[in-house]
């Protein structure tokens, strides 16, 4: 399993990033995938999650109403849209397939 994150930087408050993820190594339009995040001194956080077809879509409290996951199967990707963006925002943000993450993608939300 190879996952690659992209997208990240550095953004105002209530500003918009896209981060995508480039998947490989696995059947990807079997598995629902996630994003999760880790913001600094903190433990991981789960985010969203998408199930294998895209169907179904799933997101913390803190995200709902401003995120919004979707996936590509035709191109192995998955993608997290961000909006009304805020500091407590800021995390290095992975994408996860089971126990596997990528090497994240850094989103810091300052004025």
């Amino acid at each position: 399993v190879q996952l690659v994150e992209s997208g990240g930087g550095l953004v105002q408050p209530g500003g918009s990033l896209r981060l995508s993820c480039a998947a490989s190594g696995f059947t990807f339009s079997n598995y629902a995938m996630s994003w999760v995040r880790q913001a600094p001194g903190k433990g991981l956080e789960w985010v969203s999650t998408i199930t294998s077809s895209g169907s179904s879509t799933y997101y913390a409290d803190s995200v709902k109403g401003r995120f919004t996951i979707s996936r590509d199967n035709a191109k192995n990707r998955v993608y997290l849209q961000m909006n009304t963006l805020k500091p407590e925002d800021t995390a290095v943000y992975y994408c996860r397939q089971g126990d596997s993450r990528g090497q994240g993608t850094q989103v810091t939300v300052s004025s």
